[in-house]
C-alpha cells in the first residue's frame, strides 16, 4: 500500500507536527506500507497553468506524479482566512478531475477557533469529493489549543489521529478487495 500525508502549506509549524506524528504513528503501524510525506514548504511549486501533471518539470513534477501514485493520501492543512491555503488550492488545480479515483482521503485540519470546522465542510469535502475521492468521513481537527511548544498537548487528539490512520488503510484495504473482487468477475 503506498500512503502519502501531504502538508498543504508553505508556513506555520502546527500543520506539519501533527503531520510528523501522523507520520511516525503510520510506519510503527503499518511498517510495510510505503509512506511518503510531501510538505509543501520543502518543495518549489508552480502554479497550474492548465498543463497535465506530467508536463510540469522538477519538484511540481514530483509532487504530482507522488499524490497519483497513492493509494491512500492524508491531507493535513491550516485553516487561513477561514479556508484552505493557496498552496493546497494549487495542488488540486495541478492535478486533473478524477485524481482521486480509487484513493482513500483522510484530512488533518488545524485552525485558531472551533468555528473553522466549517472549512473542512463547505470548502474541503466538497472538492475532494469532485475529485473522486473515497473520503474518510471523521477528521481530525486540531484547535491552537491543542499545542504548547510545538507538541500536540491533548491525549484525545492523539488518540484520534490514530483512529484516522487506520481508519484510511482498513477503507484503502477494504476498497482495493472490492475492485479486486469487481474486476475478477469479468473473467478476462
Amino acid at each position: 500500500m503506498n500512503i502519502v500525508l501531504l502538508a498543504g502549506s508553505n508556513v506555520g509549524s502546527k500543520t506539519r507536527t501533527a503531520m510528523d506524528y501522523t507520520l511516525k504513528l503510520a510506519r510503527e503501524k503499518y511498517p510495510d506500507a510505503a509512506i511518503t510525506l510531501l510538505d509543501l514548504a520543502e518543495f518549489e511549486m508552480v502554479f497550474s497553468d492548465g498543463r497535465n501533471y506530467w508536463e510540469y518539470e522538477g519538484d511540481t513534477k514530483y509532487v504530482t506524479e507522488t499524490i497519483m501514485a497513492a493509494d491512500a493520501i492524508i491531507i493535513g492543512t491550516p485553516t487561513f482566512q477561514a479556508s484552505i491555503p493557496a498552496t493546497l488550492k494549487n495542488i488540486f488545480d495541478l492535478l486533473p478531475v478524477n485524481a482521486f479515483r480509487d484513493k482513500v482521503v483522510s484530512m488533518l485540519v488545524t485552525a485558531g477557533t472551533a468555528k473553522h470546522y466549517l472549512m473542512i465542510e463547505q470548502q474541503l469535502k466538497p472538492i475532494l469529493a469532485y475529485m473522486k475521492a473515497q473520503i474518510v468521513q471523521t477528521y481530525v481537527f486540531i484547535e491552537e489549543k491543542d499545542f504548547h511548544r510545538k507538541e500536540i498537548v491533548n491525549d484525545d487528539v492523539l488518540f484520534r489521529i490514530e483512529r484516522l490512520v487506520e481508519d484510511t488503510v482498513v477503507l484503502t484495504e477494504t476498497y482495493t478487495n472490492i475492485r479486486e473482487a469487481k474486476e475478477a468477475a469479468y473473467d478476462f
